[in-house]
């Protein structure tokens, strides 16, 4: 089941981002762990690559940052609702 493309996996990404669940290991592609746990590099990828989440501040290459949503991931989340 998907809602405007996205399936129940991203909208538990970005529900976890939004509760301040999210952890990033920075990079050209962020890598994207959950209460410690790394969640699917693919859908992580597709979520970053569409500018739903970002570091919460700014990081270096190969450092950690809190995960945060932006704008447009709000808005998809809510989508769910």
């Amino acid at each position: 089941m998907s809602t405007n493309g996205y399936t129940a996996r991203h909208r538990a990404m970005l529900q976890a981002i939004a509760d301040g669940r999210g952890e990033l290991l920075c990079g050209r592609v962020p890598s994207l762990a959950v209460d410690g746990l790394w969640c699917d590099f693919v859908a992580t990828g597709q979520l970053f690559a569409e500018g739903l989440f970002r570091p919460a501040r700014q990081a270096a290459f190969g450092t950690q940052a809190p995960a945060e949503l932006t704008t447009s991931g709000l808005h998809v989340l809510s989508s769910f609702a």
